[in-house]
């Protein structure tokens, strides 16, 4: 006697099958993890990576509800897990301080930065690491962002921007002398991607609208072992929206810099709050005199945003326009703890 599935075991088998279809490959070209175009995509936070770098964080320095940052990391990878090294820079001393997170296939986590770095504000690097040794490895599965709020009121929600290794597999360094304690990574189009050189910001509405823009550009490269590298003299231009150009140059001894756009930064002549007035806007390029790498984000911030049309908050990273192949990198190498 024959019998035949029933409703039940049919839709069992169903969803069985889109189970499995939905832990295939993904369909279409799998950018960056190509090697045909892998060199030609470079630093974006809308991209896979082996590396992530959060351009902001602040840890609850006053009040952990008007200051704080959720960091969210999530492996794209439906096989591998990994070990994910992160480094936590303070932007005013340029002290590094790290930990592990272990992530399996498909998984992702959040954390508060005051549960692990509190009453620091900086960025954070992720490398993508060897489970066993600690070493970085090529992992072109990782993506992330942020949830940010401070104390001034400045709110955003920011892409981690992700950084892909150009060539397989991942070349690493290590230190003589350090019994590969110690390892250099170079972000030269070679080993990892290129890393910006002159960065954006497209629009500086006028504070005179009850607008305060704050500027955030995070020096990358050092020696993440004893201190990331500052960002020492920076040199750009700010725009009207009619084209005008007034350059400015400042010298910033730390590895990040955090400022509101006001008549004291950038310093121009005649000053920002008179190249941009009441009802207009501008926007402003920059970058290190040194051949050094830099990222950013800037966050507006409106008083007014909830009782009128034309006023908003929120923020992005900064715009790459260019890029430099000379950013080097020490990493610390040792097991995971998880």
């Amino acid at each position: 006697m024959s019998h035949k599935p029933s409703h039940v075991m049919l839709t069992v088998l169903a969803l069985a099958l889109m189970a499995t279809a939905a832990l295939a490959a993904d369909p279409g070209t799998d950018v960056p993890n190509d090697p045909t175009v892998r060199a030609a995509s470079q630093i974006s936070d809308q991209k896979k990576g082996s590396v992530l770098i959060y351009n902001l964080y602040s840890s609850g320095s006053t009040s952990g509800n008007t200051n704080n940052t959720r960091i969210n990391i999530t492996n794209t990878n439906t096989a591998s897990g990994v070990a994910v090294h992160l480094f936590f820079v303070d932007g005013s001393s340029c002290s590094v301080a790290d930990s592990f997170m272990c992530l399996t296939a498909n998984q992702t986590a959040s954390f508060l930065a005051s549960d692990l770095d509190p009453g620091v504000v900086g960025y954070i690097m992720a490398f993508a690491s060897d489970s066993d040794t600690g070493n970085p490895i090529t992992f072109d599965f990782l993506i992330g962002d942020e949830y940010v709020k401070l104390d001034s009121g400045h709110r955003a929600n920011l892409g981690a921007e992700a950084v892909s290794v150009s060539v397989l597999p991942l070349l690493v360094f290590p230190i003589a002398g350090s019994n590969g304690a110690l390892v250099t990574v170079f972000f030269d189009g070679v080993c990892y991607n290129r890393l910006p050189r002159v960065l954006a910001d497209d629009n500086i509405p006028s504070r005179a609208d009850g607008n305060d823009t704050l500027l955030v550009v995070n020096r990358i490269g050092g020696n993440l072992a004893t201190g990331a590298a500052t960002i020492n003299s920076i040199f750009g231009l700010l725009f009207d929206d009619a084209e005008n150009a007034k350059s400015f140059t400042a010298s910033i001894r730390t590895c990040q810099l955090r400022t509101s756009l006001t008549n004291n930064f950038p310093r121009t002549t005649p000053r920002i709050e008179t190249v941009i007035p009441k009802g207009r806007s501008g926007w402003t390029k920059f970058w290190t005199a040194d051949d050094t790498s830099i990222t950013g984000a800037a966050i507006n911030l409106n008083s007014n945003a909830d009782a009128s049309d034309g006023a908003f908050n929120g923020g992005h990273n900064l715009h790459k326009l260019t890029l430099t192949g000379s950013t080097a990198i020490t990493l610390p190498v040792f097991p995971p703890s998880c």
